[in-house]
């Protein structure tokens, strides 16, 4: 058994004092990831600094229309928000799908985007592992990575991003608030997601100490059409092996405008750039949106058992545009 100090903070500067001043020290939220990695040996902290009492809750509106969700939010309160429930349905119905009822009412919306990958090789503290370990190998590649990405992955990593959350802030252009030794930073969420390329064991820009404490989530009127579709091995809880964030406005059979994002396919939260780029200006139909996500997924890398995911992905961003626009409900 290794021992572990514990302590609570009350002041946000307190608790980034005391991560950032002690390299063995890590900071503790909801716990519901972090716990496990700890009884597995996966994560090796000497001190806890528990951030629970940390004013962090609120979910506020911002001058723009958009919200501001605090970092120790629980999920289940941002599922039930009626801002966000009628702003973004899209982040409503991910918070829904991720994780058990128990879990959402303790997790936290930032623990929630920081949470570790589910990679079973990374998870097994005997497993050779680049994430856990750089230079020690990737086990992933050759062992059963039916699970794994197939976009942005490298030779050294092909780990899945797990947040469902994370993929709908990707679609709406989120901003991460961190406050850390050098104050606030504030990074743009296709920034805050590193692909593992050589540095697999880098997954944000973070510096140790530097803590999340609130996710800017932008007005956009068109996410109040958006919609959130994951695609999973059983309907109760579990991980998504796709999962798609769109939203759309539609005028007279044209799609103006467009926001996608994938979930469970790649190694970080996707946005669908080529797919989005495609679809702008272009006619309402199954065959466009099949045409714009065989464009998204030409760059797809896979391997024997997690083939299957080209296409599972691709045909889970059509449901999710047909869904959208039969609805009648765009304008």
């Amino acid at each position: 058994m290794r021992p572990i100090s514990y302590s609570r903070a009350s002041v946000v500067a307190d608790a980034v004092t005391a991560v950032s001043a002690d390299p063995t020290s890590d900071f503790l939220a909801g716990g519901t990831t972090e716990i496990d990695l700890l009884r597995q040996n996966v994560l090796l902290p000497r001190r806890l600094v528990d951030i629970n009492d940390l004013p962090l809750t609120q979910i506020e509106d911002r001058p723009d229309g958009g919200l501001y969700i605090g970092a120790l939010a629980r999920m289940s309160d941002v599922a039930e928000a009626s801002a966000v429930r009628e702003r973004y349905p899209m982040i409503a119905q991910a918070v829904e799908l991720g994780a058990s009822a128990q879990l959402r009412h303790m997790a936290s919306m930032g623990g929630n985007i920081m949470q570790r990958v589910r990679c079973g090789y990374f998870r097994d503290a005997m497993s050779p592992c680049n994430k856990r370990d750089p230079g020690s190998g990737c086990s992933a590649l050759d062992g059963f990575n039916r699970g794994h990405a197939v976009l942005g992955v490298s030779d050294h990593c092909i780990a899945t991003h797990p947040s469902d959350v994370a993929v709908p802030l990707m679609a709406l252009d989120a901003r991460i608030h961190t406050e850390g030794p050098r104050g606030r930073q504030v990074y743009g969420i296709d920034d805050f997601f590193l692909l593992p390329g050589d540095t697999p064991h880098l997954e944000h820009p973070l510096e140790h100490g530097e803590l999340v404490v609130g996710i800017e989530v932008p007005g956009l009127p068109m996410a109040r059409t958006s919609e959130y579709t994951k695609v999973r091995d059983r309907e109760s809880y579990e991980f998504a092996l796709a999962s798609v964030a769109a939203a759309v406005t539609v005028t007279d059979g044209v799609m103006m405008d467009v926001r996608l994002a994938l979930g469970g396919v790649a190694t970080k939260p996707w946005r669908a750039r080529r797919a989005e780029e495609l679809l702008r200006g272009a006619p309402v139909g199954t065959e466009t949106f099949q045409r714009a996500a065989r464009e998204e997924l030409a760059t797809a890398r896979t391997l024997p058992l997690n083939a299957f995911k080209a296409e599972l992905a691709q045909r889970t961003m059509v449901r999710a545009l047909e869904t959208l626009t039969s609805t009648g409900s765009p304008s």
